[in-house]
């Protein structure tokens, strides 16, 4: 008889995946089963699944303990009706594997006695990529059918050793980095000693760097999901000191579903370098999604008026403390001053949303200041927080809100109080619910079209929430309707917009997700002290190592004055010197904020300018608008450049006075409002223009001269081995020296407080 060499291939197949699924008491089998690319090595327990090792096979260093086999590789959360109940692999009575090849391994659970339900099964498999340090991680889990699943935990990388003056990096929003981790998570009080971090939200990008410093490698964990669906990543931290890594997946709840399994790969791998190059790494995949091409800078649709954009003032209040001042900013840096207006609206700051209307200062003195500004070219945005709702206003009596508004798995509404003075909280409207984006379309256009702004900030744009309430018109719990709807939002806002005035859309925070959404992206990072004091967290520029010429970013808490205090606040806490000048022994915090600011390529911003700070801190004045200046003259890097690593530069540090001081930080007595810290005199960025020129930005803090002193190849810029340098500052451009056989040497002395672009470009002849 003739048997279809198909058919016979077919019954060879499920002949080995049987014997391999059903665990095979041979020697061979009940060894680890191990995966290696040439780059990575993984283990897995035959017997459990557990993650044994995990080894980068260049520096053969382990990233694991001995033996964190036991420890599960996922975790399954439930809705109950007594509450959360959850499983882990330990639940399961059966386990099977099949390594379909070296690089390929898919790992079974199923008979879980502690469910009803004798179909459910997971089922997870570990991809190895070719000739890179890298894993693809999904996960299935199948027979849920009328099950509620709160959230798959899935990966949990348990055991992760010290790697040895460890840094852990975070795109939160603009990024962060904190030394030693370890020794910060064990100061958390409390059980759970853990960072974790939304995405999308203010996780602005889906890669975390943990690596040390000095030998220059580390553990890259990161997400491939190009749709944006909820998540969260984390870190914590157990009594033996081992980091353990988790990314926690929201699905959907749907009692007619099968299966479920993320639509995204987690990523784990190693890589060599610092953040920079975990950035660089992740660059690589993040710049070729949707958001980067569709982001509306990129497409070139931002109105040129906000790339033009030298400097932003940040004030509150009525339009003479607001328009005013910034008449008299634009006069001495005669560039172009917009406005990020505050304050402007008729209800209290932070508890009376969304009851913007009329403003504070009455409908006609709004317009008339409004239009004699832009007749000055000053462009205005205002306030007006994108989804918050005061629960002690009338409109959320009366226009039943509450239906509206985001609720949780046990039905409750999202309510929290950010007013520390008046204790009125605001609830999160679900951005699903057509109610909710008619209402804050309808808001948006009075603010444009009848009182005549240049746009609105949405505050709290770039976050997104899980929303439980199955009237909504969304899925239940987990997806990707928040950004979706968004979306949706923006489109439904900008159709309002007349079609010949420059408008646009500004957001809080930063996020690839929201790339192709809003105009000009508020992040507060550079200033990060007034509002998080020394909390081992420092200020990095991740988010535009990856996207920098993807997005416009502007924003500064930076400050010479006290904050203000809302005449609409309660009187007894109001301050009896408002306006008063911050001590000048904070100057050079203002300077840092600055420079930081304008060499990770920001668009300048000032807080409460006020036009007495022209003589009363003239030295700090200066600064801004001299800095703001040279960045106008160098576009190229600063607005549309690509973010490279810089060369190595001696930097001297000194210990400054820091102020930690926002509208509520440091306003009761129960803060921290100043404390001293380390901080570099010089600072420096990268960038890499369309043309294939070179700009270093420089920035100065220092009251002394201070020398810079650059020895780098020509090659690992992807420049010409001889061309010209130059130095760009607020004048213009000059040549200062030339280069050859690919040595780029460059030996100038800063004067004090000094801000300059050092521009480098390759010969014609050799760009012919």
């Amino acid at each position: 008889m003739k048997i279809n060499k198909k058919i016979l291939h077919a019954i060879v197949y499920t002949y080995v995946l049987l014997c391999c699924l059903t665990g095979c008491k041979n020697a061979e089998i009940e060894q680890d089963v191990v995966l290696r690319n040439g780059k990575i090595e993984l283990g897995f327990s035959t017997k459990t699944g557990g993650f044994k090792t995990f080894k980068n096979i260049n520096n053969s260093f382990s990233f694991l303990e001995a033996n964190p086999s036991k420890k599960s590789l996922w975790k399954i959360n439930f809705l109950k009706p007594s509450g959360i109940g959850s499983i882990e692999m330990t639940n399961a009575s059966n386990f099977q594997y099949l390594k379909e090849d070296n690089n390929t391994l898919t790992l079974v659970w199923s008979n879980f006695n502690v469910l009803e339900n004798k179909d459910f099964k997971v089922v997870a498999k570990i991809k190895l990529k070719e000739d890179k340090p890298l894993s693809d991680w999904n996960i299935a889990v199948e027979g849920i059918d009328d099950e509620k699943i709160s959230s798959v935990v899935f990966p949990i990388i348990s055991g992760i050793k010290d790697l040895g003056n460890e840094n852990l990096a975070v795109p939160y929003w603009l990024g962060e980095k904190m030394k030693d981790p370890r020794r910060h998570l064990s100061k958390i009080e409390g059980k759970e000693k853990k960072y974790q971090w939304q995405y999308p939200g203010r996780m602005s990008l889906q890669c975390i760097a943990l690596y040390n410093d000095s030998e220059k490698f580390g553990l890259y964990t990161a997400c491939n999901d190009s749709l944006a669906y909820r998540k969260d990543f984390s870190y914590e931290i157990d009594s033996l000191n081992y980091l353990t890594y988790k990314i926690s997946n929201y699905p959907a709840i749907n009692l007619k579903s099968h299966t479920y399994s993320p639509k995204y790969n987690a990523v784990i791998g190693t890589f060599e370098g610092d953040w920079i190059s975990a950035a660089q790494q992740y660059r690589a995949w993040g710049t070729k999604q949707k958001w980067a091409y569709e982001s509306r800078l990129k497409k070139g649709v931002t109105p040129k008026s906000l790339e033009q954009t030298a400097l932003w003032e940040w004030n509150r209040g009525k339009s003479n403390n607001v328009l005013k001042p910034a008449k008299d900013l634009k006069q001495k840096l005669k560039l172009p001053v917009n406005v990020f207006w505050h304050w402007w609206h008729g209800c209290s700051y932070d508890d009376g949303f969304p009851e913007y209307f009329p403003p504070r200062e009455g409908k006609s003195s709004f317009i008339n200041t409004v239009k004699s500004s832009q007749e000055d070219n000053i462009k205005s945005i205002v306030y007006m927080n994108q989804m918050q709702w005061g629960t002690d206003t009338e409109s959320w009596k009366k226009e039943n809100a509450s239906v509206y508004a985001v609720k949780d798995i046990n039905g409750n509404l999202n309510t929290h109080t950010y007013n520390v003075f008046t204790g009125k909280s605001l609830t999160t409207m679900c951005m699903a619910t057509q109610f909710w984006k008619d209402k804050y379309t309808a808001l948006s256009n009075e603010a444009v079209n009848t009182y005549h702004t240049n746009g609105v900030y949405m505050d709290q744009a770039c976050f997104s929430f899980l929303c439980y309430d199955e009237n909504h018109n969304h899925p239940q719990g987990g997806g990707n309707y928040w950004l979706k709807n968004f979306a949706k939002l923006t489109e439904q806002i900008r159709s309002t917009f007349p079609k010949n005035k420059d408008v646009f859309l500004a957001g809080e925070g930063v996020s690839e997700a929201w790339l192709p959404y809003l105009d000009a992206f508020l992040t507060l990072q550079v200033s990060m002290e007034r509002y998080a004091g020394d909390n081992g967290w420092e200020p990095i520029p991740f988010f535009q190592a990856v996207y920098h010429q993807y997005a416009i970013s502007y924003g500064n808490y930076s400050s010479l004055i006290v904050p203000p205090y809302d005449e609409l606040w309660p009187k007894k806490y109001a301050p009896k010197e408002p306006l008063a000048l911050l001590d000048e022994k904070y100057s050079k915090q203002f300077l840092m904020e600055q420079a930081r600011s304008f060499v990770w390529g920001l668009q300048p911003t000032i807080s409460n300018y006020q036009s007495f700070l022209s003589s009363e801190r003239k030295k700090e004045i200066d600064y801004l608008l001299n800095l703001a200046r040279v960045r106008n003259n160098g576009l190229e890097y600063l607005l549309y450049g690509k973010f490279l690593r810089s060369p190595k530069i001696s930097i001297p540090k000194e210990t400054i006075e820091m102020s930690r001081l926002s509208i509520y930080a440091g306003k009761t007595g129960n803060t921290v409002t100043a404390f001293q810290k380390k901080a570099d005199l010089l600072y420096s960025g990268t960038w890499k223009s369309n043309d294939n020129k070179l700009g270093i930005a420089l920035a100065s803090i220092s009251d002394s001269p201070l020398p810079v002193n650059m020895n780098f190849n020509s090659k690992d810029y992807g420049m010409a081995p001889s061309g010209g340098v130059s130095i760009i500052d607020a004048q213009g451009k000059k040549s200062i020296t030339t280069y050859s056989n690919g040595e780029i040497q460059i030996n100038l002395t800063l004067k004090p407080r000094q801000v300059c672009i050092i521009e480098i470009k390759n010969n014609i002849e050799n760009e012919k």
